[in-house]
């Protein structure tokens, strides 16, 4: 399958952003019903997570933890988000989901995040698909 991408359009400095929605239509629209979905952030300053989706608070929660995440050390980087390439750092670029009877394989509170660490934004998520 070709690479699918979404966009995701952040509206502040820190933000979690729920896709499960939009990975699980991406895989509906695939028509693979066994095989692996990659999904994967382009973006230097954003990440993706697996947490809970259940309780909106554990998304409230980590949108002010994150900040507290930072160091106190001195960033040379000219631009002024080094919090922000920490913060991705510590998040991961991409995460891999089973898929089994055309449905990504979670917990059952589970759900996929978009972290952006340096909004607001509009940003991409890419979606790769594989059969098997």
């Amino acid at each position: 399958m070709k690479r699918k991408e979404i966009e995701v359009p952040t509206s502040g400095k820190i933000e979690l952003n729920n896709i499960t929605s939009k990975i699980t239509e991406a895989i509906r629209e695939s028509m693979v019903e066994e095989g692996i979905c990659l999904v994967f952030c382009p973006h230097t300053t954003a990440g993706l997570v697996i947490n809970e989706n259940a309780d909106p608070d554990v998304v409230s929660d980590l949108e002010r933890a994150f900040p507290a995440a930072v160091p106190n050390v001195r960033f040379d980087h000219m631009e002024g988000n080094s919090p922000a390439h920490y913060l991705a750092s510590i998040t991961k670029p991409s995460v891999q989901l089973i898929i089994e009877n055309g449905q990504p394989v979670l917990g059952q509170w589970q759900g996929i995040f978009f972290c952006d660490f340096d909004g607001p934004r509009r940003r991409k998520v890419w979606i790769k698909i594989v059969e098997g």
